[in-house]
């Protein structure tokens, strides 16, 4: 779980850009203002002894502030949005964690009323099913944030959070890592969430996200269940347009009766009418009224609640339907140009190693060195420069 909204950036990108913490500005300013902090730390239930235990000797990290403050460039479209987290390599694993946890996905079910392929997507995007967790120190990067940069008050309640969960004993200081930002764990909860919806569903006294995939998963339906999720119920589906809609003022948040949209000429994307019994949906056109069109329901803005994206909430919709069986969108994305999986941007960044360049690890993630890369293929070949690598350049690159 986020801190603010997501633009189409991987929701995972802060994860995957951690980098080992340095220190840069004077200790000494670190110092006084972690010094200004022992009283409204103890006020906010932080004992003392656990304050001098996880503050003393502590740096700065101010790797963080310049993530505070960054400002892509780059602005993901959608469907390379969905390309990488929504890709059969995923899809593959998740089915695979279905069956291995199914028992455990069961009773969480049982108890809090949120299915397992919903609850598996969430794990899948937000830490790629508990390999991306992050390498932030929660202490450093949160202690940072909470002396330097915008939104201190915000990261200091975060701080004040991750000191009260050491205190408690769920998880040990040197296993408490995450992103930038202080999301942690197999399904990336702010601390602050952590108080308020993990739970020990394990039953040995702890709630631990990092190391307990059972407390992970059950405090993930939790989280959807005290957003309002509605057991048995879809999110949504893929629908039909007529040609004479206008989509103008519509989306999630402007819900009309199931009936409405039916009198509207909208069919399911197979053609068969709107099913009845649903309630009021939201129409959402992500990429406008000649891309994919879905009716929404009351459970995508439970998915919504995790992130405050529409494109992240559209991205664990779907991949809980594949995890289910189902087939990708059936309308094309409006683009010549279409997004590719996390395969093929292991592929194009092979390639772009064989042509010279150096682009660091061949991770699947089209960073700033690959993207600078790209851009200078893109200039060569005569295609658009502008930093993305969709399946034009891949098709292209590969026929060098």
């Amino acid at each position: 779980m986020k801190t603010t909204a997501a633009i189409p950036t991987l929701l995972t990108a802060c994860l995957l850009l951690a980098t080992p913490a340095r220190a840069q500005a004077p200790n000494a300013e670190f110092d006084a203002c972690l010094n200004n902090l022992r009283a409204p730390a103890r006020a906010a239930g932080v004992q003392d002894a656990t304050f001098a235990q996880h503050t003393q000797g502590l740096a700065p990290d101010m790797s963080v502030i310049d993530k505070l403050n960054f400002q892509p460039e780059f602005r993901m479209p959608i469907w390379d949005y969905l390309a990488g987290l929504v890709d059969e390599e995923r899809v593959s694993e998740g089915q695979a964690l279905l069956a291995q946890h199914a028992d455990t996905l069961a009773r969480v079910q049982q108890r809090y009323g949120v299915d397992p392929a919903t609850v598996v997507a969430v794990w899948g995007v937000e830490s790629n099913f508990g390999q991306t967790f992050g390498k932030y120190p929660l202490v450093q990067a949160l202690g940072t944030l909470s002396c330097f940069g915008r939104r201190q008050a915000f990261f200091r309640g975060e701080f004040y959070a991750t000191l009260r969960i050491l205190q408690a004993g769920h998880i040990a200081p040197e296993r408490l890592v995450g992103s930038w930002a202080g999301a942690f764990g197999h399904t990336q909860f702010m601390p602050t969430t952590f108080e308020r919806l993990a739970v020990d569903f394990d039953g040995d006294g702890k709630r631990d996200l990092m190391d307990s995939t059972a407390d992970a998963l059950a405090s993930t339906a939790n989280f959807l269940a005290k957003a309002g999720w509605q057991t048995g119920q879809s999110w949504g589906f893929e629908v039909q347009l007529p040609a004479d809609l206008s989509t103008s003022g519509e989306g999630r948040r402007s819900k009309r009766p199931m009936a409405e949209w039916t009198a509207r000429g909208l069919r399911k994307v197979d053609g068969a009418p709107l099913p009845n019994g649903l309630g009021s949906a939201g129409l959402m056109t992500p990429a406008g009224p000649q891309g994919p069109a879905f009716l929404v329901l009351r459970n995508f803005d439970a998915l919504y609640s995790y992130n405050a994206a529409e494109s992240y909430g559209l991205a664990i919709a779907h991949l809980s339907d594949r995890l289910r069986g189902a087939s990708p969108f059936s309308t094309a994305w409006p683009t010549d140009d279409p997004g590719i999986s996390r395969a093929a941007r292991r592929e194009l960044q092979g390639l772009l190693i064989l042509r010279g360049h150096d682009i660091g690890e061949v991770d699947g993630m089209l960073g700033d060195k690959s993207r600078a890369a790209i851009r200078i293929e893109q200039a060569r070949l005569g295609h658009e420069v502008n930093g993305r690598g969709g399946l034009k350049l891949l098709r292209a690159l590969r026929g060098w």
